[in-house]
């Protein structure tokens, strides 16, 4: 598919991000020059769309006739990760699950409280679930129930892994033989409630963020397994880290994707940035939840609700990648700028900058100084659009948000309109540092 050497630096390299909904890909000259974009539909083969993006961001630099360029992708074409919940009670399976998935790259889809009856296990499976997370309950509960559904998990079809939860050690080996004699692949974590009303999360959380690394790659095999080494997120994050050695400076950057939103923070100093992936957050698949926890976090009222419900319903069931006129696009900008707020004050209140005011203890009583941050970067396809007045809006939404405006005080808020962070992050990860340096330079630094 290439002619050099993938660590060659005086070679031009296609970078290549294949998401969910769209595949995009950059043509870089060795001096960081970017002479060559195109974007493709994610096809379900992924495949094809992939060759059509390489294709067209070459031709698009007069590149066609030419050997092709050394490729170099990362991908987040599986999406966020679909998690079932099945527990003993439904209120605390739920917000079990929901903390268990909060910037772990998941999503909660189905919530099945006491035995896994028929209806109950063709409910799941029509949820089409990428992993179950199987609670034990409190300690000293009786291990009947789980090691019923353990039974029928292990008897129902689907290739989805089983996260189990449970501290008692008896239970915990019968329900996981249970599971092993059914083909299942199971990962063991303790306890995610271990008293009654009492949930420790943190590693079940963990434990789904190492799944969510492996199922956010997507088709893992074949041409497309040999090509992808890295998930979005990551390169995204190495793009970070260029940018911080770069200004000097401290980088918050949030990249809002269709499925999913992530957060980096990294600083000059050497070590990898601090990264959360919020599974429930985007502008197409992830619609419905930047709505919902924009209402639960105060940053949207009932009326702006109502107005932006139509759009994203229709953003769900489009999955389109382009907006059809001025309306739509200043719909989605809206969108991706909400998204942005959410997951900053999650990714902060994880990382203790923040405490989290739902749940107390989880954070230092008051901000933490975050003066060391001296840019944030919003990036993703969304923000792709020519309409600079709309974009500045975006940035302002993210700067002047209540919660964040204190701690954003002395940072510039910039957008990258030209989607250079993820390529940049490539470039770095393949020994192309300077390509890398004179991309951002050329378009986030200057």
């Amino acid at each position: 598919m290439t002619d050099a050497s993938p660590d060659d630096p005086h070679s031009p390299a296609v970078c290549l991000d294949v998401g969910s909904c769209s595949t995009k890909a950059v043509l870089v000259l060795p001096d960081g020059t970017p002479a060559g974009f195109a974007e493709h539909p994610t096809t379900p083969d992924v495949l094809t769309g992939v060759d059509a993006a390489v294709a067209a961001a070459a031709a698009a630099a007069g590149r066609g006739r030419r050997a092709a360029p050394r490729v170099l992708a990362c991908s987040s074409a599986g999406g966020a990760l679909r998690l079932a919940v099945v527990g003993a009670e439904t209120l605390i399976a739920t917000e079990a699950g929901h903390r268990v998935c909060r910037s772990a790259g998941a999503r909660v889809v189905g919530v099945h409280p006491g035995p896994l009856e028929t209806d109950a296990v063709l409910e799941l499976s029509s949820r089409r679930p990428g992993a179950v997370l199987l609670l034990g309950g409190a300690d000293g509960a009786d291990p009947a129930v789980l090691l019923h559904n353990a039974g029928r998990l292990a008897r129902t079809r689907g290739h989805w892994p089983v996260l189990l939860s449970v501290d008692d050690d008896d239970a915990r080996a019968d329900a996981l033989g249970l599971l092993l004699a059914g083909g299942r692949a199971v990962t063991t974590c303790p306890n995610v409630t271990p008293q009654p009303g009492r949930i420790v999360a943190g590693p079940a959380r963990d434990a789904v963020a190492a799944l969510y690394a492996r199922h956010v790659l997507g088709a893992g095999t074949g041409r497309f397994g040999a090509l992808v080494h890295s998930a979005t997120h990551a390169a995204v994050g190495a793009g970070a880290g260029v940018l911080a050695r770069l200004t000097g400076t401290g980088v918050l950057v949030v990249d809002v994707g269709s499925a999913t939103t992530d957060v980096h923070r990294g600083g000059p100093g050497p070590g990898p940035a601090a990264a959360t992936v919020e599974g429930d957050l985007g502008v197409r698949d992830g619609a419905v939840g930047v709505l919902t926890e924009a209402q639960t976090e105060g940053i949207v009222d009932p009326v702006e609700a109502d107005l932006l419900g139509p759009a994203v319903a229709a953003l769900q069931e489009s999955r389109a990648t382009v907006p059809a006129d001025r309306g739509a696009a200043a719909e989605d900008r809206r969108l991706a700028a909400i998204a942005a707020v959410v997951a900053l004050r999650r990714h902060l209140r994880h990382t203790g900058v923040l405490a989290d005011p739902a749940h107390p203890g989880t954070g230092p009583d008051t901000p933490v100084d975050a003066g060391e941050i001296g840019l944030v970067v919003l990036t993703g396809g969304v923000f792709r659009q020519r309409d600079a007045a709309g974009l500045a809006a975006a940035a302002r939404t993210v700067r002047h948000d209540a919660v964040l405006a204190p701690l954003l005080a002395r940072a510039e808020v910039r957008v990258d309109s030209e989607s250079v962070l993820a390529p940049a992050g490539l470039l770095a990860a393949h020994g192309r540092e300077v390509a890398a340096g004179g991309l951002l330079a050329e378009h986030l630094t200057g």
